[in-house]
C-alpha cells in the first residue's frame, strides 16, 4: 500500500532536504507536487485541499524558512498533518460492554465482509483470549452461511448453526441468546451484502442493528475500490450509524488513497487493515505508523512486534548460542529463510524498513524477491543432512544431483553457496569484533538480540 505516494512523497522531500535554503517559493512548489500525488493516488479532492490548505500556512512560515534545517521541518509538518488526517491514534475494537457484546460487520458484497469476520474472530480469541461466537446473516448468496462456517473450522472459533430458511434478525436473536447462555463473550454478525446500495440492503441492516444493539458496527470496505469505498462509507453511515471501518485489501492497493480520504470524508476510525489473504493477515490501523510507512520513515515498531509473535523463541535462543560459537551451518540459513516467509516474505519485511523504495529498487534490480527465497529454500531441501552441516563437501557432481532435485540450475545452486559463505563470514566477523567490543553502539555483542529470519538474501 502506498507504493506510489511513498515514492513521489520521496523524490518531492529529498529535493527538500538536499537544499541548505528554503524560500517561500520553494515550500509552495514542493505543496503543488504533493497535492498532485495525493490526487493521483485517489485520496478525495476535498480532503487534498483541507489537507494542503492545514499545512501550506505552517510549512510557509518564518520558522521554517529561517530553520537551520527547514527541509526537515517541512516533512515533518506533513507528517503531524498526515497523522491527524489518519486519527491521530490507534482506535481498538471497543468490548467495554456486558458480555455479550455483538460486533455487526456490514458492507458491500465482494468487499471481504466473511473473510473479515473469520480473521477478527481469530484476532479476538487469539490476541484477547475471547470466546467468540460467529453468525452469518447472509441468506440470500448461496453457500454464505456455509462458507462462515467453513472459515470458522480454520481459525478454531465457533459458529452458530445453519438452520435453512431462518431470516436474518431471527438468526440474529438466534445467536444473542446461544451467545448469553453458553457464555460467549463476543458476537460476530456477518451480514449480508448487496453489489450496490439499495433500500432493501439498509433496511436489513438497520432491522439486525436494532435487535442486536451492537456496541461496534464496522464497515468493510474494499481499499481497492478506492473512492467508491468513501461514498459506500459516508452512505452506510449515514443511515446505519458506524463505530468504524475495516479496511480489505491494503496489500493489493499501491496507492492507499481510500485510507487517507475515509476518516476525513465520514469521521469513523479505521480500526482494523487487512494485508494479506492469510486468516492472520488482519492489522490494527495505527495512523502514527501508516504515517511513517507514506513518508518512506518505515514501521519498524510493527516489524519487532510482528517478529516477536512469529520467532520461535527456541529457536532464536538455539541459533544464538551456535553463533556464539562461530557455527553457522545451511540448516541455519534455512532457518532463516523460513522465519522470513513466515513474517511475509521479503515484501512484508521490506514495507516496514525506513527508504523502502530506494531498498525495493535495488532488490528488482538484482532479481531479488520472494520467489528467490522459494528456489533458495527447495535447493536446501534437495540436500542430504550431510551437505547441509558440511557444505564445504558438495562438489560439482553434488551440485548436478542437488540442482536437479529442485528444478532449479548449478548456476542457481552455486549463488546460494556463494550466499551462504557471505553469511559465514560475516557471521565470524561479527562474532571476532563483539569479543573486541568494536561492536558499533547498540549492537548486542552475543548477538542473541538478532532476530532470526529477518536476514534477506545478498
Amino acid at each position: 500500500m502506498f507504493e506510489s505516494l511513498t515514492g513521489r512523497l520521496g523524490e518531492v522531500f529529498d529535493r527538500l532536504t538536499r537544499r541548505g535554503a528554503l524560500s517561500e517559493t520553494d515550500v509552495k512548489a514542493a505543496l503543488r507536487e504533493i497535492r498532485v500525488a495525493l490526487l493521483e493516488a485517489d485520496v478525495a479532492l476535498s480532503v487534498v485541499k483541507d489537507f494542503v490548505a492545514s499545512i501550506e500556512a505552517e510549512a510557509t512560515g518564518q520558522a521554517v524558512i529561517k530553520s537551520v534545517t527547514p527541509g526537515q521541518m517541512v516533512v515533518k509538518i506533513v507528517y503531524d498533518r498526515l497523522v491527524e488526517m489518519l486519527g491521530t491514534e490507534a482506535s481498538e475494537i471497543n468490548l467495554a460492554a456486558a458480555p455479550p457484546v455483538a460486533i455487526l460487520m456490514v458492507g458491500l458484497q465482494g468487499s471481504g465482509k466473511t473473510t473479515t469476520t473469520a480473521k477478527l474472530g481469530k484476532f479476538l480469541v487469539e490476541k484477547q483470549a475471547r470466546k467468540v461466537l460467529m453468525a452469518s446473516l447472509d441468506v440470500r448468496r448461496p453457500a454464505a452461511q456455509e462458507q462462515l462456517r467453513v472459515l470458522g473450522d480454520q481459525v478454531l472459533v465457533a459458529t452458530l448453526d445453519i438452520v435453512i430458511g431462518e431470516s436474518p434478525v431471527k438468526i440474529t436473536a438466534r445467536a444473542m441468546r446461544k451467545a448469553r447462555q453458553e457464555g460467549y463473550d463476543v458476537v460476530l454478525l456477518d451480514t449480508a451484502g448487496r453489489l450496490s446500495i439499495d433500500d432493501e440492503l439498509m433496511a436489513e441492516a438497520a432491522a439486525i442493528r436494532d435487535a442486536a444493539k451492537p456496541v461496534e458496527t464496522l464497515l468493510v470496505a474494499d481499499a481497492m475500490t478506492g473512492q467508491d469505498a468513501v461514498n459506500t462509507a459516508r452512505v452506510f453511515h449515514e443511515r446505519i450509524g458506524l463505530t468504524g471501518i475495516a479496511l480489505t485489501r491494503v496489500d493489493g492497493d499501491a496507492r492507499g488513497g481510500a485510507a487517507l480520504s475515509l476518516r476525513a470524508a465520514t469521521g469513523c476510525a479505521i480500526k482494523l487493515i487487512g494485508v494479506g489473504e492469510q486468516l492472520d493477515a488482519l492489522e490494527p490501523f495505527h495512523p502514527q505508523r501508516i504515517a511513517s510507512r507514506i513518508l518512506g520513515m518505515g514501521d519498524v515498531v510493527s516489524l519487532v512486534e510482528k517478529a516477536s509473535e512469529i520467532v520461535d523463541r527456541d529457536e532464536a535462543e538455539k541459533i544464538a548460542k551456535r553463533l556464539q560459537k562461530g557455527q553457522f551451518d545451511l540448516e541455519d540459513m534455512l532457518s532463516q529463510l523460513q522465519q522470513l516467509k513466515k513474517m511475509g516474505g521479503l515484501g512484508g519485511v521490506m514495507s516496514l524498513l525506513p527508504g523502502v523504495g530506494k531498498v525495493k529498487k535495488q532488490l528488482a534490480a538484482h532479481q531479488v524477491d520472494d520467489g528467490l527465497i522459494k528456489r533458495q529454500e527447495a535447493i536446501i531441501f534437495s540436500m542430504t543432512r550431510n551437505e547441509r552441516l558440511k557444505p564445504a563437501i558438495i562438489k560439482a557432481s553434488r551440485k548436478k544431483r542437488i540442482a536437479a532435485g529442485a528444478g532449479a540450475s548449478v548456476q542457481e545452486v552455486n549463488k546460494l553457496l556463494k550466499q551462504f559463505q557471505q553469511m559465514q563470514g560475516m557471521m565470524k566477523r561479527m562474532r571476532k569484533m563483539g569479543k573486541k567490543g568494536k561492536l558499533p553502539a547498540g549492537m548486542p555483542a552475543d548477538m542473541s538480540a538478532l532476530p532470526p529470519g529477518l536476514m534477506p538474501p545478498r
